[in-house]
C-alpha cells in the first residue's frame, strides 16, 4: 500500500500496516540534523522527508518490521544518531564503484553477494545501529537493529539486485517478519 504524504496522519496510517519500506530517493536535507547539506546534494522534497521520518518513527513505536532502501537507510542511520558521507567523490577514490547502477560485492552478517548500486552518499557512522554489510572499499552498505525482529537498511537497491538473499530475498524476509508481527499482535 502506498501511503499518502499526510504527516499528521502518519501514525494512523502506519497502524494499518504490518511492515514499512522506506524507499530510495534524493538526498537528505541535513539541516534536520543540524548539519549543512553538501552543495552537490540533490535535496529530497521537504514534505517527503518529513513524512518518511514520521512514518519511520511511528513504525518504530509500533514495533513494525522496517526495510530502508538507499535514502531510507540513510534516514535510519541519521535518526539513530549517525552521520553521512554526503559526497563520496570528495572522500573516496573508489566512489565510482557505487554510482550509475554499477554492481559490486558486499559482505557481512547480512550476507555476501553482488548488489546494484546507485549512490554518491553513504552512512559514515550508523549511530546506535550495527553495520551488517560493507563494500570492499569499506563503505557501509547495510545497517540493522539486532534487537528488533526485522529492522534493516541497505544502501543498494534490492529490487534491482536479482533473486538472491540480498535482492528479492530481503523482501521475502520482510514479508516473513510482517507475518510474524501479525501473528504476534493478533
Amino acid at each position: 500500500m502506498v501511503l499518502p504524504p499526510l504527516v499528521e496522519a502518519a501514525g494512523d496510517l502506519v497502524r494499518g500496516c504490518r511492515a514499512v519500506v522506506l524507499s530510495g530517493g534524493d538526498d537528505p536535507i541535513m539541516e534536520t540534523w543540524n548539519r549543512p547539506t553538501h552543495p552537490q546534494a540533490k535535496r529530497v522534497e521537504p514534505l517527503r522527508q518529513t513524512f518518511d521520518l514520521a512514518v519511520y518513527q511511528a513504525a518504530q513505536a509500533e514495533g513494525l518490521p522496517v526495510l530502508g532502501v538507499c535514502l531510507g537507510m540513510q534516514l535510519m542511520g541519521l535518526e539513530a544518531g549517525g552521520d553521512l558521507d554526503q559526497h563520496l567523490p570528495d572522500s573516496s577514490p573508489t566512489a565510482s564503484m557505487h554510482a550509475d547502477g554499477r554492481s559490486h560485492d558486499v559482505s557481512g552478517p547480512l550476507g555476501t553477494g553482488a548488489v546494484h548500486s546507485r549512490h554518491h552518499q553513504a552512512v559514515r557512522d550508523p549511530g546506535t545501529l550495527e553495520v551488517v554489510a560493507e563494500a570492499p572499499d569499506g563503505v557501509i552498505e547495510a545497517i540493522a537493529d539486532p534487537a528488533a525482529a526485522f529492522h534493516v537498511g541497505v544502501q543498494w537497491h534490492p529490487e534491482r539486485s536479482g533473486d538472491g538473499p540480498l535482492g528479492a530475498g530481503l523482501f521475502h524476509s520482510l514479508v516473513a517478519a510482517a507475518r510474524a508481527y501479525t501473528h504476534a499482535t493478533s
